[in-house]
């Protein structure tokens, strides 16, 4: 696979995660505030996330393959990476960490709670959700900024 299709799928898989997170928290979040009765929106959420797990899931994947295979073909490895590609591995795999948290034990334990109909526990599994897609998208610009503007550091 050429440097181009790498980069491109890697900037493609990291849009689709962090746009989705922007999306997610700063418009759709604030947006569904209002839906009565309160019960329904935890089942909107289920809906929601159950769609952006699919996406999202694809995206984490495809960015650690074409992000360490362009840290291997293009850099020779660590050692020859400039500190943004540093910056983006750190920030990288602390997001993944908080993904694979929120996937495999935060939204199983709010789609369990939704499913079962109990909406107060699933209000709490939500806001803990909430917490780690915030965190994950300060992180994300973290990451996006110093790969776009990495190369151009002094």
């Amino acid at each position: 696979m050429t440097m181009t299709v790498l980069l491109a799928l890697h900037i493609v898989a990291a849009t689709i995660w962090v746009g989705g997170m922007f999306f997610a928290y700063v418009i759709l979040r604030p947006a569904i505030g209002g839906i009565e009765p309160a019960s329904e929106r935890p089942k909107l959420w289920r809906r929601v996330f159950q769609r952006f797990f699919l996406f999202v899931s694809i995206a984490v994947i495809t960015l650690i393959a074409t992000g360490y295979a362009m840290l291997v073909h293009v850099f020779g490895g660590f050692a020859g990476a400039g500190i943004y590609i540093h910056i983006m591995h750190g920030v990288g795999l602390i997001m993944f960490l908080a993904y694979g948290h929120l996937r495999f034990a935060a939204w199983p334990k709010f789609r369990n709670a939704v499913d079962a109909g109990d909406f107060a526990e699933a209000g709490q599994r939500l806001g803990l959700i909430r917490k780690i897609v915030a965190v994950n998208l300060g992180l994300g610009w973290i990451a996006i900024i110093a790969g776009a503007t990495g190369p151009y550091w002094p």
